[in-house]
């Protein structure tokens, strides 16, 4: 997935989340090591110190652990990696929800579109 940044949300938290994804769909599996800070701030175009803050903040959620001399990984721990997926999906529907209900579209049609939508892609 290209790192495509938003200017209206702020870098590091698109940042944070583009990593949590490639983690939690599968793109770096369980113990994987992940590239360096440039390597990643360098494929993202953003500043070395933004990637550095990101990959803290995945550190303190406790998917991505540093190994003093191997650098970061990702965490083994599937059960953590399941429960961020199962966060990330709840919050992605919990922001479409009140969007539907925004634009004043009842659950019945939301269900049906939400259908066909998936049936063509």
């Amino acid at each position: 997935m290209p790192w495509i940044l938003d200017n209206n949300l702020p870098i590091y938290t698109q940042v944070l989340e583009r990593i949590e994804i490639r983690i939690i769909s599968g793109e770096y599996k369980p113990g994987d090591k992940l590239p360096s800070v440039r390597e990643l701030a360098s494929e993202a175009g953003v500043n070395p110190n933004t990637m550095q803050k990101a990959c803290t903040e995945l550190e303190r959620i406790g998917l991505v652990i540093t190994q003093r001399t191997n650098g970061r990984s990702v965490t083994t721990d599937e059960e953590l990696i399941r429960s961020c997926k199962d966060r990330l999906i709840r919050n992605r529907m919990q922001d479409f929800v009140i969007h539907m209900q925004a634009l004043g579209c009842g659950k019945e049609t939301v269900i049906t579109l939400l259908q066909q939508e998936w049936e063509e892609n």
